[in-house]
């Protein structure tokens, strides 16, 4: 986990860096990694602000809280982060998918071109058998987000069809849809 803090009308003392990142730390239960997280605590007159912004794989939260006390306000800060990702990821688990709509049976080849010879016609390496899961398009992007894969086969819950929802190099996603 990579933790960037910065000091506003603060002193920056190790025992509260170290406080931050221990605190910022239990976050990582929840989030799969690469996981960075932005801090920046600062002093206005007697409030003392925590904000906090953790990029998790795709996944953005963030989280503001203002006390008197540095480290009551970095605390509170933590579990309201915390609250944010385990609401996120019960929404996941609790998604049902659509009655009538069944997972359908996928299979996946995988090529290898780095092995091909000049005259030579790509192989089948590797072959995967999956079903693929009913569910709209939204919880498919949070699916994804959640995993490291570059690509979710899925069974769109609303067409009853099969799709396929990509990342792009932009950040972005694409989904591949049959007419």
């Amino acid at each position: 986990m990579q933790i960037n803090l910065t000091f506003r009308n603060v002193e920056p003392a190790v025992s509260l860096r170290e406080y931050t990142e221990a605190k910022i730390a239990r976050v990582k239960k929840y989030v799969e990694e690469p996981v960075e997280a932005h801090v920046v605590l600062k002093v206005e007159k007697f409030r003392h602000i925590v904000e906090v912004s953790i990029d998790a794989n795709g996944l953005r939260i963030n989280g503001t809280e203002e006390t008197d006390d540095m480290y009551s306000a970095i605390d509170m800060v933590v579990d309201k982060i915390e609250a944010q990702v385990r609401k996120y990821r019960d929404k996941l688990r609790r998604h049902k998918p659509a009655e009538g709509v069944k997972h359908l049976p996928v299979s996946m080849n995988v090529l290898a071109s780095s092995e091909l010879e000049e005259d030579q016609e790509p192989q089948v390496i590797k072959t995967e058998q999956f079903y693929a899961k009913p569910m709209d398009v939204d919880e498919a992007i949070m699916q994804l987000d959640l995993a490291n894969n570059e690509f979710l086969v899925f069974t769109n819950s609303r067409t009853h069809r099969l799709n396929v929802l990509y990342r792009r190099q932009d950040g972005h996603y694409g989904l591949i849809e049959p007419l």
